[in-house]
């Protein structure tokens, strides 16, 4: 089981220090959320594409229903390209928070924002095949210039989609299918969910046709000064099948230097590593 960790905030100074942190002590991923107004993701992760050599660069997450994922498509595809195949893009429905614009343009049906979750999932892809065009329930686009697929083709040969699913509500995992990871999320007990219920999600996506390979990641937060506790925190999540762990606090505020002083502190001990 790989580990990463969601950055919770600071300034973009601030959090690509801790980027090249992460990367000198061991941890495996680094992942930044997406504000509706703050740091601008993808130019933050741009930069620690080019400042790091590793380590996994993702979010968590781009809302995709408020994006145009013709744009998302490309700056993940930039990312790659300066990262030498290390983008990850994890995808979600997006929350309904209080700083959420009132400009009457965005959706905020939950079935409206999750048929263009579905089409913006398809239509990435096939930017990123450099297929001549993409015909979905919503968008439909023809690619005309091939010469501008072609310079924008990512490193990988398929880069990854991670999506966030909620177990055991079956249209949100069968959007898990077309993805290669899935965030999981466990109806009651705040999300947090069990390894049981892992098994029985993972035992689900084999039945159904899920990549071999597919990626489930599970997220808490484990004590930094006992790594033998850190250990055992983990060890039942990979038993269960999660293929990372992402270390992360969602505590209030997240911008103190304190906060920051935290998440430095967690870093700087390494990642929780499952025993045996």
């Amino acid at each position: 089981m790989r580990a990463g960790i969601i950055l919770p905030g600071g300034t973009a100074t601030e959090q690509l220090e801790l980027a090249a942190v992460a990367e000198d002590h061991g941890w495996d991923g680094v992942f930044v959320w997406e504000a509706t107004y703050g740091i601008d993701a993808w130019g933050l992760l741009s930069a620690m594409a080019v400042r790091t050599s590793r380590v996994m660069l993702g979010t968590l997450l781009t809302p995709l229903p408020w994006r145009r994922p013709w744009k998302v498509a490309s700056q993940v595809a930039t990312l790659d390209q300066l990262s030498g195949g290390r983008a990850i893009v994890t995808v979600g429905l997006g929350a309904l928070t209080d700083d959420l614009p009132s400009t009457g343009g965005e959706p905020t049906d939950l079935r409206e924002r999750a048929d263009l979750l579905d089409d913006g999932i398809d239509l990435m892809r096939a930017l990123w095949e450099e297929r001549d065009g993409y015909q979905g329930s919503i968008y439909d686009v023809r690619f005309s210039r091939r010469d501008q697929l072609e310079v924008t083709r990512p490193v990988q040969e398929r880069v990854p989609i991670w999506v966030v699913a909620l177990w055991p509500r079956m249209k949100s995992m069968r959007r898990a299918l077309r993805c290669d990871g899935v965030v999981s999320q466990f109806e009651g007990d705040e999300h947090q969910g069990s390894p049981d219920q892992v098994r029985a999600m993972r035992a689900w996506l084999a039945e159904n046709g899920a990549r071999a390979d597919i990626d489930v990641v599970a997220q808490g937060e484990t004590p930094f000064g006992d790594p033998e506790a850190a250990s055992r925190e983990v060890a039942p999540w990979a038993e269960a099948g999660c293929t990372w762990w992402l270390e992360t606090n969602w505590e209030m505020p997240h911008h103190t230097a304190e906060r920051m002083g935290q998440v430095r502190a967690r870093l700087l001990a390494g990642p929780p590593v499952p025993a045996g």
